[in-house]
């Protein structure tokens, strides 16, 4: 998809939900993507379910407490988004997902404007979520000291915060185990996982004691 497409498909309705794409602006060395965190990497969060009245306000307003209480905003209030390839909306990149792979997606710098509204016209975007009050995204801050991951349940919505996701022996040995599957479809998004591992000073795999707890999975 070319650079205007994009503009036209991606960015100008993430603008419409107060947030400015800033391209080319991700710092070097990024962790590509987060996957496979367990509860004991989660260091706070909230729920809501759907019948919460005012339910996009409350998403909105507990949505900034903790962007700002994790420091997930620097301060011209930019952080990164985690956005699909292309013009993929979020529901497309949740198909990959699903059958356990990585989404085809990429970190983009974002600054969050005055005039916002992330779960309400953020997730109408397609980009953001479902549809408004049904959010779904990845965001992390540009120092990759906090991940925050919002999901929808069967009866609402979950937000968590994962602290230094880039330390986590259980995110690293989930990413070192998606690195192990050889499936030419994948390959192209695994390239960058594998090439920010060896890029590590430890980039062997953690080999740690089983932990008996299932991987954090919603509470809604």
């Amino acid at each position: 998809m070319g650079i205007q497409e994009r503009h036209r498909k991606v960015h100008r309705p993430l603008r419409r939900a107060g947030l400015e794409v800033l391209p080319n602006a991700v710092p070097a060395g990024t962790m590509p993507y987060v996957g496979g965190y367990r509860i004991q990497d989660v260091s706070t969060g909230f729920s809501h379910r759907y019948n919460t009245p005012r339910l996009v306000e409350r998403l909105n307003a507990d949505w900034y407490s903790l962007a700002v209480s994790s420091a997930l905003l620097d301060h011209r209030r930019e952080f990164l988004l985690q956005l699909p390839q292309g013009a993929r909306s979020h529901r497309a990149a949740l198909h990959h997902t699903h059958h356990g792979n990585p989404a085809p997606t990429l970190w983009t710098r974002v600054r969050l404007l005055d005039h916002w509204d992330i779960m309400g016209r953020g997730a109408a975007s397609a980009f953001l979520g479902v549809h408004s009050g049904h959010p779904g995204f990845a965001m992390m801050a540009l120092d990759s000291s906090v991940y925050i991951h919002a999901s929808t349940g069967e009866t609402g919505i979950d937000v968590l915060a994962v602290p230094h996701p880039h330390r986590s022996h259980n995110i690293l040995h989930h990413l070192h185990q998606i690195t192990h599957h050889n499936n030419p479809h994948t390959n192209q998004y695994t390239q960058p996982i594998t090439a920010w591992l060896a890029s590590r000073p430890q980039h062997a795999p953690h080999h740690q004691p089983h932990h008996p707890e299932p991987p954090h999975t919603k509470t809604t």
